[in-house]
Order: structure tokens, then sequence, then C-alpha cells
């Protein structure tokens, strides 16, 4: 049965310099925004970070890139952070780009106890360099490791005071193999509803997943990037 926190210093009070996090969300949709915001608040650092991206200048995972708080990013794409950009080149953070299926199985195997598997994707570009291959039925495969995370930080909208999650529409993304692929799941929502009032059928992550939890007094849930069509 999940912890229920009243705290987000107290939620996060254990998490410490040099930890692996993964944290949910896909661009800024479903990040766990204040659970960033209490890491931030926190000082801690040389994190290595497993997240899709790396948020935007001022929002979400940014606001602990511009405090130099991760040392090390594992992510699919990294194009709308100029901070990040100047870190990178300028030789203050490691990166390491993964296509984004590969990015999203490697989170899962980690969940499901698997320790590696073999991909066509990224067969004969830069990331297959110095790196072991094999061939299955004429056709060659790249091994890519599992990965696990000291805390999966997660976005859900509603859970239960067992802990059993569920996400809203496309916040769903990363949110679910992350959530049990870290060894200690601290997940905010929206809502938290007694035992019995969530439908079976509809609850995306068991309770068996969720450490702790937590309901935040609000989100912000900004925009990405705003496009208007021209009448």
């Amino acid at each position: 049965m999940a912890k229920i926190y009243d705290s987000y210093a107290d939620i996060v009070a254990d998490i410490h310099d040099g930890a692996t996090l993964l944290v949910g969300g896909f661009g800024l949709v479903g990040i766990p925004e204040n659970l960033i915001i209490a890491l931030r608040d926190k000082g801690v650092s040389n994190l290595t970070v497993v997240s899709n991206n790396c948020g935007v200048d001022d929002w979400g995972l940014g606001l602990m890139l511009r405090e130099k708080q991760i040392k090390k990013m594992i992510s699919s794409y990294v194009g709308e952070n100029k901070e990040f950009e100047r870190q990178f080149l300028a030789g203050e953070l490691e990166v390491e780009l993964t296509p984004q299926g590969t990015l999203a199985e490697r989170i899962r195997a980690g969940g499901a106890g698997i320790p590696a598997f073999y991909t066509p994707a990224g067969v004969g570009t830069p990331i297959a360099e110095g790196r072991e291959t094999r061939v299955f039925d004429g056709k060659e495969y790249l091994l890519e490791t599992g990965i696990v995370g000291d805390f999966a930080l997660i976005k859900a909208w509603k859970a239960d005071k067992m802990g059993n999650l569920i996400y809203r529409k496309t916040a769903r993304n990363f949110n679910p193999m992350m959530a049990t692929a870290g060894k200690i799941t601290i997940v905010e929502v929206e809502e938290i509803v007694e035992v019995g009032e969530l439908d079976p059928d509809q609850i995306h992550t068991p309770s068996v997943y969720v450490q702790r939890l937590i309901q935040a007094p609000s989100f912000e849930k900004r925009i990405e990037r705003r496009t208007v069509r021209n009448a």
C-alpha cells in the first residue's frame, strides 16, 4: 500500500546526489511538474535523468538543468531547450541519445526484469558504433540494455489510497512503464479517491509498483509550443 504524503519536501527527502531518476512525460505533457520543482528546491545534484526530453528552458526538467543539477541525460529528443544545447556544447552535460521506441523498450525491459534485448533500431548508425550486434534470420540487430532507476517520478490523473493509478489521455505516455522501473516510485496526482472508487478495468498502473503518493495543490500544465491556424 502506497504511503500518502502531505509535503513535497518530505516525499523527495531521500533522493540523493548521484541518483538515477526516471521522469515521466512527453514534451510538457504528463510531467511531474511539482516533484521537479521540489527537487530543484532541494538542490540535489550530479543526477542521471532518464526522460523523453529535458523540458524547456523555464519549465519541467529545464528548471533543474538551469541549476546544473543534472550530470547526464538519457533521452530521445532535446531540441526545445537552449540551455541544454549550451551545456552540451560546453562539455558540461553528458548526453546519451536513444531512439524513442528503444528508450521506451529499455525502460519497459528494466521494469520487467529483462537485462537486455536486441533491436534493429540504430543498426548502421553512429548509435551502434563499438557496440554488440547479432544477426537473426539474416538481419542485424543491436544489443540494448534495460534501464532501472533509483527513483521514478510519475504524474497521474487519479489514484486510490492504495496507489492504483489512472492516467488521462496523452499524459499516459512514458509514465506507466517508468512506474514499473523505479526502485522507489513517487507519484503526484490530481485526485486521490477511496479504495474501490476506481473501475478495476480502467487502472493503468497497479498499486504494487507505487511506494509514495501525493495530491498536488495544482498543476500549471503548460503548452510546449502554441500554434494557431491563419484564417
